[in-house]
């Protein structure tokens, strides 16, 4: 036995908007016939009764007819009877009746009730109202008319009636509908029409998916944005930010609410972060530098002009990075210590084995105090251990590459740092840099100086390599700029960038230029630096 089932409504969202909007165009054409059609009735009476009462005024408007009401008897060939029936025939009226001040009929359009009382009420006309009235008479259901009849000196010797067939009012009612029903149907078509059109629009757009299926898409999407670990930004074809979840906020320091709605560089401000997100600089994997954190931002354009852009924070990843380099700079240092070790050892054997003993006494007692000298030279101008120990080591890497580190005469740093950490990131990344560019030079050398002015502290690296030309010495501070190859585990171009971020947090300046005698020179001002 079969069991019968309810029609389902459609899950499609396209469809449901189609229905809706149909049974919306077709309750709206309804209501508005609905609505045109009831006053219609009045208005068609309305009209019916001006129109009998017009008759009616002019009929008693007609001299002949009261002179004849007063002049004759009431006759079927009368003069009343006669104008009556020429107004009637010639206006299309349903009837013409004159009467007198009794109600007795003077004309009518059956000749036999002439001289008989009026079916209705004439009390009214007779005192000198004029009446407009839909009512049932002798001849049937009619819209009526009635004047006073006045005689030529002003008195009331009677009343007009006149009477419109009730039924051409209704026939001109029901002759209406036909076409107000095509106008309906038309606009229903019309509106059909338009739903259609809009409904495959949505169709494209929603991707022909169901409700459901889109409320469940964004729920979705809402947990996966604020759940995972990676910063996410959508931005609409006029580049304004449209979408920021929980970790891009963090990753950029920003209030959600302050950055949707406006452009990007109106949110971010002017910086490389700005011109990766809106798109100005492309490419995979970019590198960018937001307050203290180092992203890495990817960028992918939408079907609807916007685009996506994700962030990844960097930061923990760089220093570990920067470890490391530390680390290797250390072994190698250790390897450079080891070898020289060794040819000293060596050295030292054969002395001993020769017999030579005064000359080993001499030999070591000098190699001692070339490295005393050196770590005593940087103690004694640096104040600070981390950067004297940061020096010593850079010292000895230097010597192994061929490279002569030194401080300058000038150089006088105490030990009272506000920030010691960030002076020797500072100091270190300069470092690096000048050694890089004066490997290999001819007389290759770095000098570094440091002095305090007052709370100020004054950082200045020279290097004997081949300078940095006056139309790039502000973009090599742009994240992401080198001339080097990039290591294997991390990216170039944020050694300087980070230079000049942590300078201008501590509200100084980091600045390029030429040294004295070649090579480039790199000044670094922290006011406030010293305790």
């Amino acid at each position: 036995m079969s069991t019968w089932r309810a029609p389902r409504f459609p899950r499609r969202a396209v469809s449901q908007i189609l229905l809706t909007q149909l049974a919306i165009a077709a309750g709206v054409a309804v209501l508005a016939t609905g609505l045109f059609l009831a006053p219609l009735g009045a208005q068609l009476d309305d009209q019916a009764m001006r129109r009998a009462l017009a008759i009616a005024q002019s009929t008693a408007a007609d001299p002949a007819v009261s002179a004849g009401l007063l002049d004759s008897a009431a006759t079927a060939d009368g003069p009343v009877q006669t104008a009556a029936e020429r107004i009637r025939r010639a206006t299309g009226a349903e009837y013409v009746v004159v009467l007198d001040r009794h109600g007795i009929r003077r004309s009518h359009p059956s000749p036999d009730r002439i001289g008989l009382p009026v079916s209705t009420d004439p009390s009214r006309a007779l005192a000198g109202y004029e009446v407009m009235e839909i009512d049932e008479g002798t001849l049937g259901r009619s819209a009526r008319g009635k004047v006073p009849l006045l005689a030529a000196d002003g008195e009331i010797v009677g009343a007009v009636s006149v009477g419109i067939a009730y039924d051409s009012v209704r026939d001109r009612l029901l002759g209406a509908i036909p076409g107000l029903l095509a106008y309906a149907g038309g606009a229903l078509a019309v509106g059909a029409l338009a739903a259609w059109l809009i409904s495959r629009r949505i169709q494209r757009q929603t991707r022909d998916l169901a409700f459901s299926d889109i409320s469940g898409l964004l729920a979705e999407r809402e947990a996966m944005l604020h759940s995972i670990r990676e910063g996410v930004v959508a931005l609409d074809r006029d580049g304004r930010v449209r979408l920021v979840n929980d970790e891009a906020a963090r990753l950029l320091g920003l209030d959600p609410d302050a950055l949707t709605g406006r452009p990007v560089a109106e949110a971010l401000g002017p910086g490389r972060t700005a011109d990766v997100l809106s798109g100005r600089v492309t490419g995979r994997d970019l590198l960018a530098v937001r307050g203290p954190r180092v992203l890495v931002a990817n960028r992918m354009p939408t079907e609807d002009g916007g685009a996506v852009a994700t962030l990844r924070d960097r930061t923990e990843l760089e220093h570990l990075s920067r470890e490391l380099d530390s680390t290797r700079g250390l072994i190698d240092a250790l390897r450079a210590q080891d070898h020289e070790h060794a040819n000293r050892l060596h050295t030292l054997l054969g002395l001993l084995e020769l017999g030579l003993h005064e000359e080993a006494v001499e030999y070591v007692t000098e190699v001692a105090g070339v490295h005393r000298s050196t770590a005593e030279q940087v103690t004694e101008k640096v104040g600070d251990p981390l950067l004297a120990a940061l020096l010593v080591g850079k010292a000895t890497v230097a010597a192994e590459r061929g490279v002569a580190l030194r401080l300058a005469g000038s150089t006088l740093l105490p030990d009272r740092l506000v920030d010691p950490g960030g002076l020797v990131t500072i100091l270190g990344n300069l470092v690096d840099n000048a050694l890089d560019a004066a490997a290999g030079s001819e007389g290759a050398r770095v000098e570094v100086e440091l002095r305090a002015e007052g709370r100020t502290a004054v950082l200045r690296v020279r290097d004997s390599g081949p300078g940095v030309p006056a139309a790039r010495r502000e973009e090599i501070f742009t994240e992401g700029w080198s001339t080097k190859q990039p290591k294997a585990h991390r990216e170039r171009g944020l050694g300087l960038a980070l230079v000049r971020r942590l300078a201008e947090r501590q509200g100084g300046s980091a600045r390029a230029g030429e040294a004295a005698d070649g090579g480039a020179e790199f000044s670094v001002v922290l006011p406030e630096a010293l305790r």
